[in-house]
């Protein structure tokens, strides 16, 4: 059993892999996976970028639910070879750290920005949760509390 560090390294493994597939990113990050999971041994390496290939087309021509369910599944089943791989060898981590960091983390950045607006009066209370970076700030329009009182 790998520790949470490990399982969580091979999560985003797992998911920086997934996500490349469908980015030019893919043939480096295919190389990178086929020779960290292929051990140095050139049989094994091919037979990686093989089962990776096979991944890869299995997400081509799906779209929206059908390939977020196959990207899911896909990250999940890589995920576990990962793990499996770190639980046996544990000096892969570092090459699988460099492979992750040089795909970057998917999800680890905003699609976009989001913006919310609350308006609340006495004892109102605002909660935000997200990642990223978080610019809250208070006022701006003024007390439309008392801008209503005073119309």
């Amino acid at each position: 059993m790998v520790s949470e560090a490990l399982a969580a390294l091979a999560a985003a493994g797992g998911t920086a892999l997934v996500s490349a597939m469908t980015t030019d990113a893919w043939m480096a990050a295919k190389q990178g996976f086929a020779r960290l999971l292929g051990r140095g041994e050139p049989e094994q390496q091919q037979a990686v970028e093989q089962r990776l290939e096979r991944a890869r087309q299995d997400l081509a021509g799906k779209s929206d639910a059908a390939l977020e369910r196959a990207r899911a599944e896909q990250a999940a089943a890589w995920r576990l070879r990962l793990s499996d791989l770190l639980e046996d060898d544990p000096a892969a981590e570092a090459d699988l750290r460099a492979l992750v960091a040089a795909l970057g983390v998917p999800g680890s950045s905003s699609s976009g920005e989001v913006r919310q607006q609350v308006l609340g009066f006495d004892h109102a209370q605002q909660a935000v949760q997200g990642h990223g970076a978080q610019n809250v700030s208070f006022g701006g329009e003024g007390n439309r509390r008392d801008e209503q009182r005073d119309g």
